[in-house]
């Protein structure tokens, strides 16, 4: 029997997914980067199996740029269990101590705020960081346990939706390298009784919302057009930054790599530094520049004008 080769398409932009239960984001990229025959495709944020909800995936000329996102805030729904601890820190793990919960509400709180700010976490072992090329869930697996560095990370809001006995559910708003998992075990640490992570479903990254998001089954049921139709603009991922429009002959320089000089106007809301959008003058996303010490600004990534 003959078997044909798929053929790849050069698709460009970016896509909110809805990542299902039980897929690791890996293979939730490679399940849609061939529901659309994509050529080149990247995640932007890791989750866990266990972990569900919005995974933007970029195509194309849009992977250029996901390094933004990865570096972006993120928010979740977390579920947390208090009274039981386990050697991952979420319900995959074997389960090391139970303790009576005997919480109430205003302790709770009281421990939830002890976590808002800039805190220090421990990475978990059971976690794709990287020791020696390996990551640590690998070693985890292996029975070995890894001395890891504290990390800094920013908790920016933790607001509580709900908590039942021994039950808690929070809604959390973090920068990147935020451990949820960490986070709930610190809580119970805190408090006392233990827990771990029970159910984790990011709602937000960047300026992308879960609401905005389609889940596999909803592609797998539309035609190329309607998939089409789902991805957004490959600067979609930017528009926290300022912008920069430049007239014909200035793109045509910045395209072919080179510096140019721009009037203080076109540049008084730039500060050195600062990463920026790149427009022509009929609006068409150029890539990234930064301004140079002497004052010229630069492209810092293109995008591929020619798709």
């Amino acid at each position: 029997m003959v078997q044909f080769k798929r053929v790849k398409h050069p698709v460009n932009g970016v896509l909110l997914l809805d990542k299902p239960l039980g897929f690791s984001s890996n293979q939730a990229l490679q399940k849609v980067k061939w529901l659309y025959q994509a050529a080149k495709a990247g995640h932007t944020g890791t989750l866990d199996p266990l972990a569900t909800g919005l995974l933007p995936i970029c195509f194309g000329e849009a992977t250029k740029f996901s390094h933004y996102l990865l570096d972006a805030n993120k928010s979740y729904h977390a579920t947390i269990q208090l009274g039981a601890t386990t050697s991952t820190g979420d319900t995959e793990g074997e389960v090391l101590s139970r303790i009576a919960v005997n919480v109430s509400s205003a302790q709770l709180q009281q421990a939830i705020k002890q976590f808002i700010g800039n805190i220090s976490q421990i990475p978990p072992m059971y976690s794709a960081l990287k020791f020696e090329g390996k990551a640590l869930y690998e070693y985890a697996r292996e029975g070995l346990d890894i001395a890891r560095v504290a990390r800094d990370v920013t908790i920016f809001d933790i607001q509580l939706m709900r908590f039942e006995v021994d039950i808690v559910e929070i809604n959390v708003t973090c920068s990147k390298g935020t451990y949820i998992r960490t986070l709930a075990e610190d809580i119970g640490a805190f408090l006392g009784c233990g827990a771990h992570l029970c159910g984790l479903r990011r709602t937000a990254s960047a300026a992308y919302q879960l609401q905005h998001a389609v889940t596999i089954e909803q592609l797998e049921a539309m035609n190329i057009r309607d998939k089409d139709a789902q991805l957004l603009a490959v600067d979609s991922s930017l528009q926290n930054m300022p912008a920069i429009h430049v007239d014909a002959d200035s793109s045509f320089y910045l395209m072919q790599g080179k510096s140019i000089w721009l009037t203080s106007a076109a540049t008084k809301h730039i500060y050195p530094a600062q990463d920026f959008r790149l427009y022509d003058a009929s609006g068409k996303f150029l890539g990234v520049g930064k301004q140079l010490d002497d004052g010229k600004i630069a492209p810092k990534r293109l995008v591929n004008l020619v798709q």
